[in-house]
């Protein structure tokens, strides 16, 4: 699907152990099938950005560091976000807002949307807190989301991610909201 627009997923935690790979792969295959978007999964594990070094403000968009550069080119050719994403002391993980504030314009005019996971809670007070910082540089999180509460439930004796009954058709629906906003949006951009 080359003229998909693509959506990235990407995995926010980067910790031994970590189950965002399983749960992003699973929203992944989700996504592929739902034939809307070209999908990418980018890992911050493997990004492996440092804690913010730049020495000029993002805004400007004049990276010094070859790991700037990288991951500018990788969140300037995404359409669209899924944040795969853990609720780390009622709050997002720092991984996660390490890697939005290396970039500015990078980010702006695109939606997103979250897949968070946790105990009762189901990550949703680390998703809320994010939302701030996305809209100050112009993203769109969008209404729709994936909240997986108690999620060690879901896995299979492979440690594959298997989700509860009735979780890909509200990840459909939010793909479905992600494209048309997606589209929404595309002028802005260009």
């Amino acid at each position: 699907m080359a003229d998909a627009p693509v959506l990235q997923i990407i995995l926010g935690s980067t910790r031994p152990g970590r189950v965002s790979p399983a749960i992003g792969e699973w929203f992944a295959a989700i996504a592929r099938e739902h034939g809307g978007f070209t999908v990418e999964v980018v890992d911050l594990k493997e990004v492996n950005l440092p804690f913010f070094d730049e020495p000029g403000h993002p805004m400007l968009g004049k990276y010094e560091h070859e790991h700037t550069k990288r991951w500018s080119e990788i969140v300037k050719r995404a359409d669209a976000f899924v944040f795969v994403m853990p609720e780390y002391n009622h709050g997002y993980s720092a991984v996660i807002k390490n890697a939005i504030d290396f970039l500015h314009h990078e980010w702006s005019n695109k939606p997103i949307g979250f897949v968070s996971y946790g105990g009762v809670s189901a990550g949703t007070r680390g998703v809320q807190l994010l939302k701030p910082t996305l809209t100050a540089l112009k993203m769109v999180p969008i209404p729709e989301s994936i909240n997986i509460p108690g999620f060690q439930a879901h896995f299979d004796d492979n440690g594959s991610f298997t989700g509860a009954e009735g979780l890909p058709a509200a990840c459909n629906a939010m793909l479905d909201s992600l494209q048309s906003w997606t589209e929404t949006l595309a002028s802005r951009r260009s």
